[in-house]
């Protein structure tokens, strides 16, 4: 059963927001947003690999506290249509889907990628363009410097590509959720 969250008298309620993701890479950068936006994002990482399913998010989350304002996303590679297939059933959840993987959305902030890529050739490219060996699971200070400074175009390039097809990420509807609430926030 899961319990409620209730604000103080006078005080609005924070939304938590659930992220279930597959792997390492996306662990790591859910770990770096968290950080630089102080929101509360509880991460559930590769929970049952690809295999997830609504029930697994409700028996994740029971007997923590709960509200109405709080959010469940998806964080996961869109390159295997069974899995996008399986993960686009689930309702309760926003699907934040990149295609080949993560490593595009953060290519995205390097350059407008517009033509069919894969993984190997996107984690080529951000190890020349950082200029050292860009490794899985890793969000190193250099990453994490581009993927502040260059957000906002990143996200203007992940609007105009086709969501699902190769390449594609729509991580910008994540990343327009975590600044809405901070502007939320910060008029508190």
């Amino acid at each position: 059963m899961v319990s409620k969250r209730s604000a103080s008298k006078g005080e609005k309620i924070n939304p938590h927001f659930w992220v279930f993701c597959e792997g390492e890479t996306e662990e790591a950068y859910v770990c770096f947003l968290r950080s630089k936006y102080r929101i509360p994002i509880e991460i559930v990482p590769k929970i049952v690999g690809n295999k997830i399913t609504q029930r697994i998010i409700q028996n994740s989350k029971q007997g923590k506290p709960s509200h109405d304002k709080d959010k469940d996303f998806l964080m996961y590679d869109a390159d295997v249509p069974e899995v996008l297939e399986k993960l686009k059933v689930i309702k309760t959840a926003v699907l934040i889907a990149s295609n080949p993987s993560i490593e595009l959305w953060f290519l995205l902030h390097y350059k407008n990628q517009t033509a069919n890529i894969k993984t190997e050739d996107c984690i080529q490219q951000l190890s020349n363009r950082n200029r050292n060996t860009y490794k899985k699971g890793v969000v190193d200070s250099q990453l994490e410097i581009k993927l502040s400074e260059i957000c906002t175009k990143a996200c203007e390039r992940a609007k105009e590509l086709t969501l699902f097809d190769n390449p594609s990420s729509n991580m910008n509807v994540f990343i327009e959720e975590l600044e809405n609430v901070k502007r939320q926030f910060s008029k508190m």
